[in-house]
């Protein structure tokens, strides 16, 4: 009787974690759907000015929490 309210209690926890990581996934792709890369662009040239690659790129990411580092190097190549 205990295994089986164990199992049924890993299986609504598993449940709930797949759940959880489909809104996550979802609210991840509508957030990088209302970025304006453009924008961001225009942000990382002013940081350039300022700084050398590294701070800029991490001032980006701070400002702009959705971009991967992978992405954030993009638009540094891009400048």
């Amino acid at each position: 009787m205990l295994v089986l309210i164990i199992w049924v209690m890993g299986a609504a926890l598993l449940l709930i974690n797949i759940f959880l990581r489909t809104r996550i996934l979802r609210l991840e792709a509508r957030l990088k759907e209302l970025s304006n890369p453009k924008e961001q662009l225009a942000f990382l040239r002013q940081q350039a000015s300022k700084k050398e690659k590294i701070a800029a790129i991490k001032a980006l990411r701070k400002q702009y929490p959705e971009i991967s580092l992978i992405e954030a190097n993009r638009l540094w190549q891009q400048i």
